[in-house]
Formats: C-alpha cells, sequence, structure tokens
C-alpha cells in the first residue's frame, strides 16, 4: 500500500544529467511511497542540495555513454556536492546509470561496472545493451545499514523488475569481493524464479560477479542498483524503505538534520568538546601512478587502427570535461584492433583473409569510419601522448571474431582483441593560461580514470 504524501513528507532530489532519460519514471515511485519528488538538473545552483533530505541518481544516459557510463557525469561538480551530503548521512540510490555514476565515484573500492557479457555453456551469446525483466534477491545486509533502501523487504525475498543496460556488469577485484560478501554490502542478487543464483545467462542477464545487482557503500547510506525497481510497482519496497528510515532516524540522527521546510542546513555537534575542536586527521596523499606498461605488439599480428569521419564526441565530451577541471588538453580516439592470424596460413592466404574481414564491415562502418594510420609519439600539433586502453576481460573482441567465423566464413583469425587509443595533447597556450607541461597534464588525465578504469581496464604507452 503506497503512503499519502504529506507536505513535511522528506523531500528527494532526482538528480538528472544531459542523457537522463529515467525522470519521471523515478519521480512517480518517490510519490507512490510517500515521499516528495524535487527535480534538480545538473547546472542549477548547488546550493539547493542541501534543502533536500535524500537523492536518487535517475537513469538514462548521461553524456551518451561517452568514454564510459557515468565517468563524466562522476566528475561533474554535482557529485562532489551530493557525495559530501552523503558523507553527511544523506541517503543517495543510484539506478542504472545513477549505479554507474556512483560506482565511479568510488562508492566501493575496487568495483566497476563494465560491459555485458551473456554467457551460456561457455558460449558468448552476446554483449552489450540488453533488456528484459529480471528476479532479484534481497540479501543479507549489515546490521549497521540499518536497511535504508532494504528494510521493508524481508532477506530472501524475490521482486521482478526490468534491467535495461549495456555496462551493468559488476567487476570485483578479489579483494573487493571478499569485503562486500563479509561485511554484507550486496544488497540485491540476481537469481531465477525459486531464488537460485545461477551463474549464466538468462538468469545472470550480464556476467556480473557473483550475480551481484546492487551494492552498498559500507554506511549502507548509498546503493548502486543496475535493474530499475523505479519503473514498476514490484520495486516500491526500496522508496518504502528509504521513507521509513528517514522518518525513523532523520530527524533524531546526529549526523544529520533535514531540511524540509528550508531550514539552513546544519550538522549537529559532536558531544565531545574536545574533538570537535580537535583538527581533522590529515588525510595521506594517494600514492604516485604506476609507470604503464608500453605497448609491444607482436610481429606475426595485424594492428587496425579506425576513426570516425565526422565528429568524434566522445573525445569532445572528454576533452570537455578535463577543460572544466582545469586539465587544458585535446583529445582524439580512435578505435584499435589486433589480429592474430593462424601460423599455418600462407602469406596469399593472411591477405585473402585480411581483405575479407575488412569487407564485412564488422571492424568499421566505411559510412561513417575509416582507416587511419597507428599514432606516434608526436605530431604536427606537438608532443603527444597515447594510451591504449583494453578491458581486461574483453568480450568485443571474441565476440566480434566469433562473427566474423559463423556469420563471413573467416575462419583463419586465432584471436582478436578490441582497444581505444586516447591521444592527449597540451592545450595551446594562446587559450589556456599557464605553461605548457605536458607529463604533468597526463598524469592529471589518467588521475581522473576518466579514459581508464584500473579495476575493470587495462592501460598500455602506445608509442
Amino acid at each position: 500500500m503506497a503512503y499519502t504524501t504529506v507536505a513535511n513528507a522528506p523531500r528527494i532530489g532526482v538528480v538528472q544529467f544531459p542523457g537522463t532519460n529515467c525522470g519521471r519514471e523515478t519521480e512517480l515511485a518517490i510519490t507512490r511511497a510517500g515521499m516528495r519528488p524535487v527535480p534538480f538538473l545538473w547546472n542549477e545552483d548547488r546550493g539547493l542540495l542541501r534543502s533536500l533530505d535524500g537523492y536518487v541518481l535517475a537513469g538514462g544516459f548521461s553524456y551518451e555513454d561517452r568514454s564510459r557510463s557515468g565517468i563524466i557525469a562522476a566528475l561533474d561538480p554535482v557529485m562532489t556536492a551530493i557525495l559530501r551530503e552523503n558523507e553527511q548521512g544523506k541517503p543517495v540510490l543510484g539506478i542504472c546509470n545513477g549505479a554507474q555514476m556512483l560506482v565511479e565515484s568510488g562508492l566501493v573500492p575496487g568495483v566497476a561496472l563494465t560491459t555485458n557479457r551473456r554467457v551460456l555453456a561457455g558460449r558468448i551469446l552476446g554483449t552489450g545493451f540488453y533488456n528484459a525483466w529480471v528476479t532479484l534477491r534481497r540479501e543479507t545486509i549489515a546490521p549497521s545499514s540499518t536497511g535504508v533502501f532494504t528494510g521493508d523487504l524481508q532477506a530472501g525475498e524475490l521482486i521482478r523488475v526490468p534491467a535495461a543496460h549495456a555496462e551493468g556488469r559488476f567487476v570485483l577485484t578479489a579483494e573487493a569481493l571478499r569485503l562486500v560478501e563479509e561485511k554484507g554490502l550486496v544488497a540485491f542478487r540476481y537469481t531465477d524464479a525459486a531464488g537460485v543464483p545461477l551463474p549464466e545467462f538468462p538468469v545472470n542477464p550480464n556476467g556480473s560477479t557473483a550475480n551481484i545487482a546492487a551494492l552498498t557503500n559500507e554506511a549502507g547510506t548509498a546503493m548502486a542498483i543496475m535493474p530499475h525497481p523505479e519503473r514498476t510497482a514490484a520495486g516500491d519496497g526500496i522508496f518504502r524503505s528509504l521513507r521509513a528510515y528517514l522518518v525513523t532516524h532523520g530527524h533524531g540522527d546526529a549526523r544529520f538534520r533535514f531540511h524540509s521546510r528550508g531550514e539552513p542546513y546544519s550538522v549537529a555537534p559532536s558531544s565531545s568538546p574536545a574533538s570537535a575542536a580537535a583538527p581533522p586527521p590529515a588525510t595521506p596523499p594517494p600514492p604516485p601512478p604506476e609507470p604503464l606498461p608500453v605497448y609491444q605488439p607482436d610481429p606475426d599480428t595485424e594492428q587496425v587502427v579506425v576513426e570516425l569521419i565526422i565528429t568524434d564526441n566522445a573525445a569532445v565530451s572528454v576533452e570537455n570535461a578535463l577543460n572544466r577541471r582545469g586539465i587544458p588538453v585535446s583529445i582524439r580516439r580512435r578505435v584499435h584492433w589486433e589480429l592474430r592470424l593462424r601460423e599455418e596460413l600462407s602469406p596469399e592466404e593472411r591477405e585473402e583473409l585480411l581483405r575479407r574481414v575488412h569487407g564485412t564491415g564488422e571492424l568499421y562502418n566505411e559510412n561513417k569510419e575509416r582507416l587511419t594510420a597507428a599514432p606516434s609519439g608526436s605530431g604536427r600539433e606537438g608532443p603527444s601522448f597515447t594510451l591504449l586502453v583494453r578491458e581486461r576481460d574483453d568480450v568485443i573482441g571474441p565476440r566480434t571474431q566469433q562473427a566474423l567465423q559463423d556469420w563471413f566464413g573467416c575462419r583463419g583469425i586465432e584471436s582478436l582483441r578490441r582497444g581505444v587509443l586516447w591521444t592527449i595533447r597540451p592545450a595551446d597556450e594562446a587559450t589556456h593560461a599557464g605553461p605548457v607541461d605536458p607529463a604533468g597534464r597526463v598524469e592529471a588525465v589518467l588521475a581522473t580514470t576518466i579514459l581508464m578504469n584500473p579495476v575493470s581496464q587495462e592501460g598500455f604507452q602506445y608509442v
């Protein structure tokens, strides 16, 4: 049964970026749970966030998922402001693209979201976008989380909700997996109708590690969920849980105060005057990044480098995001394929096979893409740095190889790997103040992780 919304009900910000398309469904789900949705656009006054009691990062395709789903939005100043509010105890729910933003913002260290992989009996049935109804099982969560997003549901309870995403596969380092299991940070898993978490498709719709569909932070105050509970009343328990938590804990919680009536933001004082007066402990500086290995192409492989004929909006968006963060660089993006052909092929057979591969259109579309030379370390625009980024678990390369073999009869390929080449150049001093420091700017770019998530991807210096 839905709660009745009252005038002083918790006010939940529905945070939307360019490309968000689930704002309406999210507002309806918040309303059904007896809360008041407040649409908040990424370019509004961030001070307004203080007047809200919690936040939902709505789903969609922010910035068209350029570079990586959620990463450009995760670097936006509004996310910094929301995470600061979350540190004071305000809940944050990220749904689908919003989940990707939370994970990219560091929800749990050692976790990433990457390209879907639909596997059955060892065979890749598909990659990328997938849309279907899935069954989720509510897991036993950490007692410290007080059920912010799951309190209205029983452990083991199943809900049926839609999923629609292309990069929703949770991947975790071994340490992160141990952490989330031991600390009860897995909120929901994909299961069959009987509640059994079978690891393969279609029960696991994207190949997610340990069938994880949703994770929380250690405090339990932020949850990243890839399916869409807001699109069906079957998911309302998540929103009722949020309302119950806010009503029960919010006004009396020493960590934060509500702003349902627009009062100024304030944090409750510490019970210990001495501790309140003590300066916060110094945050140790992050360790310097390890040097990237240099890409060493095997002479027995063929490299195919492809670029767009039209404007590459992914490169433009990344460049704009970096410039907004005070890193004046220009960015160029190309796709890199590495083909290893079978050794027994004669030179004539190799040449014929490559001709056939190029003609299939699987590696590039001649209507909008063209072959280009491999980048070098410098060019007419001055010194540059090129980064080759590959998925640690590359699913697109093997899937393309499988298509070339099954659909086009190209059977002489031993392996096929796909990557992206990002070329970084310092921007012109005439348009950006300060000295040109190529090395410093490259380090600054890499530190943002906008080009590479080290959990799910690996990088090489391409020379």
